[in-house]
């Protein structure tokens, strides 16, 4: 073969390579729990993909407490879309330019597409006799929450408990820190996640009660351990809502913008929302959710804007460097 033929060969052969459609990739930056629906979604959604473009997608997973995660986007991590677990942790990229100012109207539900709630994981058969919120700062009573320093997980956790302190007769900010002051006394380790703190709980077999997100709560009890623990819903407890976002500048770099929106308006589809309900988290869809009343028990919830008076301001009172939290677990 003359060297003619070789290179008209590797020409060829180069056209061809270049001619091939890469592959989009993106990337989900999430909270920990989500990791079962996620591995989930990703290749329903792919499929969905496939079906309406032609074209393949590879989505690549990131998982962690969710204000740990916000930080990593901030600091870099180059995830397309975030989907997260409060308002607060998709608010600090848009504050910093990373996520659209009107990111809640982009989406459905303020961008939510489902909502859960802390409930108790408790060892089977209930031998502490934990029925509410005050039966956790009893003495003798060892609760596992995760830090809400880095964790919406424990930030729910924390704001339940404050809440429901607030309740009771006669209650005012004072006593609502001293109620949640007794409870943190009773956390012996806090983990950075809520599924570090799930497998200090289940798999180290450490505490007599694991405050979590329902859907965690549900997949242990009915899927994983059955036999080993039991459910104990609150007399109250906070509504816990999923918002999700676009990451624009990763997007526009990556030129995955169509394909990283689709992704999370996907999770508002029938599909989608069947698969939120299969993994434990409450539908958007008010049929659906009525169709499952058995699976999600009524029970009173509140907003953290109608508690707190919203996200941005439990942030600077509870959860900011010298706020209400560092001073009660500083006094442990």
């Amino acid at each position: 073969m003359t060297i003619s033929h070789l290179l008209t060969s590797a020409l060829l052969a180069v056209s061809v390579v270049t001619s091939l459609p890469a592959e989009s990739k993106i990337l989900n930056a999430s909270y920990d729990v989500t990791r079962e629906f996620y591995d989930a979604y990703n290749p329903l959604f792919a499929k969905h993909w496939k079906e309406t473009t032609g074209k393949d997608v590879t989505i690549d997973q990131s998982n962690g407490g969710s204000s740990k995660q916000a930080r990593a986007v901030w600091d870099g991590l180059q995830a397309d879309v975030v989907t997260f677990n409060q308002d607060t942790d998709i608010q600090l990229l848009a504050d910093n330019g990373l996520v659209a100012k009107d990111w809640r109207t982009l989406f459905p539900n303020d961008a939510a597409p489902y909502t859960s709630t802390i409930v108790f994981l408790v060892r089977k058969g209930n031998p502490k006799g934990i029925k509410d919120w005050s039966d956790l700062a009893k003495a003798g009573v060892s609760v596992i929450i995760p830090n809400p320093k880095t964790s919406g997980n424990g930030r729910y956790s924390y704001l339940g408990a404050w809440a429901f302190a607030l309740q009771q007769p006669g209650a005012n900010v004072e006593t609502a820190k001293t109620f949640v002051s007794k409870l943190f006394k009773n956390v012996p380790v806090l983990e950075t996640g809520g599924r570090a703190a799930t497998n200090t709980f289940v798999q180290k077999s450490i505490g007599d009660v694991l405050l979590t997100f329902e859907s965690e709560v549900l997949q242990i009890s009915r899927v994983f351990s059955p036999d080993q623990f039991d459910v104990v819903y609150p007399s109250l407890s906070i509504l816990a809502e999923a918002p999700v976002a676009v990451v624009s500048g990763v997007v526009d770099r990556n030129g995955n913008r169509e394909l990283a929106t689709e992704y999370l308006n996907y999770l508002w589809s029938a599909p989608g929302q069947a698969l939120v309900v299969k993994n434990f988290y409450r539908p958007r869809a008010p049929e659906l959710l009525a169709q499952n009343a058995a699976l999600f028990p009524k029970i009173e919830l509140f907003s953290v804007d109608k508690v707190f008076g919203g996200w941005k301001a439990a942030q600077k009172d509870h959860f900011a460097d010298g706020g209400w939290f560092d001073q009660i677990y500083s006094q442990k």
